[in-house]
């Protein structure tokens, strides 16, 4: 007889094995279907490995520059498999976390390869052969994969995805990075920390596109001045693979095209949905571009069928495939009975982005840019980290903070930073958001000194004229 369940949960990324965990919280039967690791690509291969590894990069950049602080040191070196053996130990940790939860939860694990049948049942193949279970509720939690060129697919070898740059062979000698979004950006950084020659390549007109345009100049700026080449509104006409290294044509912003010689490329061009094969289709899930449409709590178009994370509708981060996880647990306990949960669907205006580079970037809500855009009249403040004591005693001076506020009711309608730890920073405006607050409540609010947390209550003051420190 098939296993039976309230709810299965089908991969166990951030969205998948926390929406299992409220689930089994909220009394479900649950059960979680992974085809590799639990902990998914974000654990395993993405998010938390890659941040160990800038950690190091980080180290590396400090020692180097110990005579900025008084110190010496001397004869310093990188290990570099070193240094990805300590990445892969903290996600091996976090996945054993993981397996601890399920087993905490009382969540059944399911190893294999997940296939939606209808009715509520759900294939599964695995080491152990294929069994068919079943649950009156089942969310798909698929995830996504990195994008490949179609000139240019990746080998592993001299072509990289995200994947292959977190466990090199060897250290690149001159890399070619292609796309500056996060991805991009981070092993940019890290790589040119480590010391490879880094050139990045961005067809928008800026990198880092999606953020405030005076954080992409600034960030610009400051790789260039660490030594990477970044072109933007260029292009990479062709690559050419050989047993030593790669030829790239590369289209400049004036239309020139130009061949260079890299020892190895990251493409980090974006990400594709797996959706492919899991069954949608067949239960009526009509894709679009290969995502699956959900309403606010993760309902698809099929009755019983939900689906959060990198598998709907972006931004594609793991921070919201966990908040979507957690409403459509209680949505789903909601369904079955439960009076005692009140499921809030996502704000996507109030989704913080992190960039891990040196320096940090990071933002919430809409940029200066898009706010105008959207017919607001606007009052911004900027703030630098050379005006903040903490930033200085730091030897952290570059970089800035941002409010954007509505003019006519001071709704605070985005912020955005770059320098240090800013990834840490941005969640006291995130919450701001959520409360609604205005400048007056910002204003208002004591911050603790000597912090740089100083330069969030400096920018909402700068955006009104009244800045203390500047």
């Amino acid at each position: 007889m098939a296993d039976s369940y309230d709810v299965i949960v089908l991969g166990s990324g951030p969205g998948g094995y926390v929406s299992a965990i409220r689930c089994a919280q909220l009394g479900l039967k649950t059960a979680i279907v992974e085809r590799e690791n639990l902990g998914g690509i974000c654990l395993n291969w993405g998010c938390i490995p890659t941040k160990a590894l800038l950690r190091s990069a980080e180290i590396f950049h400090y020692m180097n520059h110990a005579k900025d602080y008084g110190l010496a040191a001397e004869k310093i070196t990188a290990d570099l498999n070193a240094v990805v053996a300590r990445s892969r130990g903290v996600a091996k940790q976090l996945n054993q976390g993981v397996t601890h939860l399920m087993k905490k939860n009382k969540i059944a694990v399911h190893m294999g390869v997940g296939t939606l049948k209808g009715g509520g049942k759900l294939e599964v193949k695995g080491d152990k052969g294929t069994e068919t279970i079943s649950a009156k509720h089942i969310i798909v939690a698929t995830g996504a994969r990195a994008r490949d060129l179609p000139f240019a697919p990746a080998d592993g070898n001299r072509v990289w995805t995200y994947r292959h740059a977190m466990t090199p062979k060897e250290m690149p000698s001159k890399l070619l990075v292609i796309g500056s979004g996060a991805i991009g950006i981070e092993f940019a950084s890290f790589y040119n920390d480590m010391g490879s020659d880094v050139t990045v390549v961005e067809m928008m007109d800026r990198i880092v596109p999606v953020e405030d345009a005076d954080v992409s100049a600034f960030l610009e700026k400051a790789l260039k001045k660490q030594g990477m080449t970044i072109m933007t509104g260029a292009g990479v006409e062709a690559i050419s693979v050989g047993a030593n290294g790669v030829k790239a044509k590369l289209k400049a912003k004036d239309g020139t095209v130009s061949e260079s010689e890299f020892s190895h490329v990251i493409v980090a061009v974006g990400i594709v949905a797996n959706t492919e094969n899991v069954g949608l289709e067949a239960q009526g899930i009509t894709l679009e571009r290969g995502i699956i449409p959900v309403d606010p709590y993760g309902r698809t178009a099929a009755k019983g069928v939900w689906a959060i994370g990198d598998c709907t509708p972006g931004p594609w981060l793991a921070h919201k495939a966990s908040h979507e996880g957690v409403t459509t647990a209680e949505a789903i306990a909601k369904e079955l009975g439960n009076k005692d949960v009140h499921p809030h669907p996502l704000d996507r205006a109030n989704i913080p982005g992190c960039t891990y580079c040196h320096p940090q970037v990071a933002s919430v809500g809409l940029t200066e840019g898009k706010a105008k855009e959207a017919g607001y009249a606007v009052k911004a403040g900027t703030f630098p980290f050379i005006g903040n004591g903490k930033a200085i005693a730091l030897g952290e001076a570059e970089g800035f903070i941002k409010t954007v506020f509505d003019a006519k009711t001071g709704e605070l309608l985005g912020a955005h930073m770059i320098g240090a730890e800013v990834t840490e920073l941005i969640q006291g405006y995130v919450v701001g958001k959520t409360l609604e607050t205005t400048e007056t409540e910002l204003m208002n609010t004591v911050f603790p000194h000597p912090t740089l947390s100083e330069m969030m209550h400096e920018a909402t003051l700068a955006a009104y004229g009244r800045a203390l420190h500047i």
